[in-house]
């Protein structure tokens, strides 16, 4: 059976951790800090998922030199405090073993910086099925889900990988248009943070981690 993937792109916070919380404390602190009304609760979840200086720019209207002031406060307190309050989702690990273990090349390609992403991962004993885990670059130049889609895909052919057939397993809507900049179809993970209109666009969709294995690996589940 010729697989339909050959390449594994997946998103990380909505789609492997369940990172809101520490994500929301952190935004929370660091919008008091520098000053600014906190959102409510439905508005600081909208921010999960997407790069975070757009959030700062657009959501919030912040200017440049405003924008890089508040990534640095939330930078410092994510680090030390939001990262790891967090929880992988269930069965996340199963899929993750077995694509590895049949041979699939796997990257993130999370619009989280790598820095705590690997810290994410490395607490949830993921990293090792990982061939990269590619990010957004920490000073945040790269952070747009297109840019970030297109490093994982220039890493994985590096490293001699096939990524003629490439797909991304994510959960918000940036995560359905950065890919598609590329061509890369998106499996939509329904246990995420993003709305079902969110998927649109999507070849398919799975509402739970264990549901991607029919799609990801049809020959493993028959």
């Amino acid at each position: 059976m010729t697989r339909p993937y050959s390449a594994i792109l997946f998103d990380l916070d909505g789609t492997i951790s369940d990172s809101a919380p520490g994500i929301l404390e952190s935004m929370t602190h660091t919008f008091r800090t520098v000053g600014v009304p906190v959102p409510d609760h439905a508005t600081l979840m909208s921010f999960v998922g997407p790069p975070i200086m757009d959030t700062f720019r657009t959501a919030m209207g912040m200017d440049d030199a405003g924008a890089e002031r508040t990534l640095a406060v939330y930078r410092e307190h994510y680090l030390s405090h939001g990262a790891l309050d967090s929880a992988m989702f269930t069965g996340m690990d199963v899929v993750l073993r077995t694509l590895h273990e049949a041979g699939l090349p796997l990257s993130t390609a999370t619009s989280k910086p790598e820095t705590p992403a690997t810290v994410i991962l490395d607490h949830y004993g993921l990293t090792g099925y990982f061939d990269f885990v590619t990010g957004a670059s920490d000073d945040e130049v790269r952070s747009a889900k297109a840019d970030v889609v297109a490093e994982a895909l220039r890493r994985l052919e590096a490293a001699g990988h096939d990524v003629s057939r490439p797909v991304l397993v994510g959960d918000r809507l940036h995560d359905v248009e950065g890919a598609h900049v590329h061509g890369v179809p998106v499996v939509f993970a329904e246990w995420g943070y993003g709305s079902p209109a969110e998927a649109e666009g999507t070849v398919a969709r799975a509402a739970t981690p264990l549901d991607l294995l029919p799609i990801l690996l049809p020959d493993a589940a028959a």
